[in-house]
């Protein structure tokens, strides 16, 4: 894998919640930090944060919000639906939590959380949900459940991050070769082609969306056969992706979460990240 590529996927593996001291995800001055995934829950729109220590709601103008009480690393954090997310990560130390929480679900939008399977088992670095299917990145290979119980193991590669068509009939994985595609729900991928994406996220069949590890966002709308550059999003190195639509962009960089109204032409900063 690629130095930078690397260097990013292992910094989104520092360990569990409890064991990075130096990682607190809310300071004394309100700024986040570790940031492992966004999303906006349509039931509201609340733009949430997961964190190294827990999932926050931010907002323009506000400290960012702990949301519940747990202080566990969430990981591959997806809204599904409304209210609706799923995650994998880390038991917070001193909780009675695994160390790996496999594929874990909230129904009341992160207020209590209930595991689905592999508890203790499994760490999804990346989820992804489209057509009542989950698609996971965990261990070097990719994993599918249409229940969040049951998983059919398939591809392994080395990638940081998934994204999946709305229809679903396209899986996308960043590697350090650039986007590699496979077309039969993850068994098969064909070599990283195009620009090294460290994250992607496919919120409409030609609106797919990129970001670069030093920050240049660029969009495709040709399922990825190629790129338009549209702006760097400030802060450098990225941490987190997240198209809600193909207006509406969140992304978390190494000084902030910055959210973009126009399509990723322009950002602006919803919180802080601690330096």
């Amino acid at each position: 894998m690629g130095a930078s590529i690397a260097s990013l996927a292992l910094a989104a593996c520092g360990g569990s919640a409890g064991t990075d001291t130096a990682a607190e995800a809310s300071d004394s001055s309100g700024a986040l930090s570790h940031v492992h995934g966004l999303g906006v829950d349509p039931a509201d729109g609340r733009v949430y944060v997961a964190t190294h220590t827990g999932v926050y709601t931010v907002g323009k103008g506000g400290k960012p919000q702990l949301v519940g009480d747990s202080r566990d690393d969430f990981m591959g954090f997806t809204v599904t639906g409304e209210n609706a997310f799923v995650a994998s990560g880390h038991g917070a130390e001193g909780s009675d939590r695994p160390g790996n929480v496999g594929l874990i679900e909230t129904k009341d939008a992160g207020r209590t959380w209930t595991s689905r399977s592999l508890s203790g088992e499994a760490d999804f670095h990346s989820l992804e949900s489209a057509k009542g299917t989950v698609y996971g990145y965990e261990g070097g290979r990719i994993r599918v459940s249409s229940d969040l119980k049951s998983w059919d193991d398939r591809a392994t590669l080395e990638a940081l991050d998934l994204a999946v068509s709305p229809s679903g009939d396209k899986l996308l994985a960043t590697t350090a070769e650039g986007v590699a595609t496979s077309t039969d729900g993850g068994r098969t991928f064909g070599k990283g082609a195009g620009p090294v994406q460290a994250f992607v996220s496919w919120p409409a069949e030609k609106s797919l969306f990129g970001i670069g590890t030093s920050g240049k966002l660029s969009s495709s709308a040709d399922g990825d056969q190629s790129w338009k550059e549209l702006t760097t999003v400030p802060g450098g190195q990225p941490q987190a992706l997240t198209a809600v639509n193909a207006d509406h962009i969140l992304a978390a960089t190494m000084t902030g979460v910055y959210e973009s109204r126009d399509g990723g032409k322009t950002f602006s900063e919803l919180a802080p990240l601690a330096s």
